[in-house]
Order: structure tokens, then sequence, then C-alpha cells
């Protein structure tokens, strides 16, 4: 009798520890101390940017997977109810943002004015045609790239050291930290469960690879120094945030 091979979940963690050494670099750099507070700034509302279509995400994501349920798709039920569990937990989180925003010196207009960057659209959009156009199943793997790559445990006090802020303006960094891992879990634990074709664990892994790289993209861009203000007088500066 053969051994069984490697489940789901391991296939897919395989996957993308081979490919996320330009993602982990880039977020190493992105902390770095020396002047980190701009570039903290601008990660608030980056992060803001991409949380803040979460929710949406996965209720339009559980719609149809409600509808795929009524057609006896076999993925469809177990993917709705960890849909349900996930929103709740998942509620609110862009509200945390903008008062981090707020509690680091910035405004939240910075936040919801400026039109968030293609690498942002291409990281969340994609996962709406996915959804509308495929199969919501390919949500997974975005979720498990958000998840896997969350902040460090110690990462709270990198940036009270670096930047001098206050515990108000680190909530989402440390709830984050502590929460995601068992977020991570679960997800692992249903892919597992699900009854997946070849296939639909390939739609996973695509999507999967397609966000560590629109990640990796983001935190690229949130790395950058951030451009010296203008001098009084000389007009309006670049507006805060995930622009460069």
């Amino acid at each position: 009798m053969n051994a069984p091979g490697p489940s789901s979940s391991a296939r897919l963690r395989v996957t993308l520890r081979l490919l996320d050494a330009e993602l982990l670099g880039a977020m190493e750099h992105m902390w770095r101390p020396d002047g980190l507070l701009p570039r903290y700034r601008r990660y608030l509302c980056a992060m803001h940017a991409v949380v803040r279509a979460s929710v949406p995400l996965m209720r339009r994501a559980l719609e149809r997977a409600v509808l795929l349920d009524v057609c006896g798709d076999p993925l469809a039920g177990p993917l709705a109810a960890y849909l349900r569990e996930h929103i709740q937990e998942e509620e609110g989180h862009d509200a945390w943002l903008l008062e981090d925003v707020l509690a680091a010196g910035s405004l939240p207009g910075e936040a919801l004015g400026p039109m968030p960057p293609p690498v942002v659209a291409a990281l969340a959009g994609s996962q709406y045609y996915w959804v509308e156009h495929h199969h919501p199943v390919a949500l997974l793997g975005y979720i498990a790239v958000l998840e896997g790559y969350a902040p460090a445990a110690d990462l709270t006090s990198r940036i009270a050291a670096a930047t001098g802020l206050p515990d108000a303006a680190l909530r989402t960094v440390r709830e984050h930290a502590a929460l995601d891992t068992g977020h991570l879990d679960e997800l692992y634990a249903l892919l597992d469960r699900l009854p997946l074709t070849r296939g639909q664990e390939s739609d996973v892994t695509i999507s999967a690879m397609h966000s560590l790289d629109a990640l990796t993209r983001l935190f690229v861009r949130l790395g950058r120094s951030a451009a010296a203000p203008l001098p009084r007088g000389a007009g309006p500066s670049t507006p805060t945030g995930v622009t460069t």
C-alpha cells in the first residue's frame, strides 16, 4: 500500500517557502529603524487600502459559495461555513487602521483620500475576478498569504523603539501578530478537509503565488525612503500613504 502524499496545505506551504525570499527581504528593509516613522505612516495607509477590501471580498465569496452549494458543489458548504466565521473575525480591522493612522500623527483622509496604487488593486482586485468568474475557493490562496506573512511577535516593540510612537498607534500590528497564526492554522485545516481536485488545488496555489508577488511589490514600494518635504511656501507636498 502506498504511503499518502503530502497534504494540500503542506504542498502550499512548501511552494510559498520556495518563493518568499524576496518578500521577506522587502519586509525587513521596510522595517529598518532609520527613518521608520514616515514609512510606518505610509504602511498604515497602504494596509488600510488592502484591509478595507477584505470583508466585502469575503462577503461576495460567501454569496458565490452559497449559490454553488445549492448546485451541489462539494466545496461550497465547508467554504461558506469558513467564510462566515472569518468575516466575523476580520470585521472592523479597517477601523483599527484608521485609529492607528490618527495616533501616529496623520489624518484619516491620508488613507481614505488618495486613489490606492495599482499594486493594491492587483492584490485585492484579482480575487474579485476569480471569485466572480471562476470559483471562490481561489480566495483561500490570498488569505493564506495575508495571514501567513503577518507581523512578527517583536515588531511592535521594534516600531516603538525606532519611532517613539505610543501603543495607540500600534494596535493593528500588535493584534495581528497575536491573531494571525491561529487564523492560518484554521485556513490550512480547511484546505486539508476540502475535497479539492488537483485543478482546484492549483487554483488556490496560483492565487497564493499572485498574492505573494503583489505583496512583495507593495513592500518594495513601502520600503523606499519618503521624499523630503518641500520648503515652506513651495506648494503642497506629496500625500503620505503608499504613493511615492
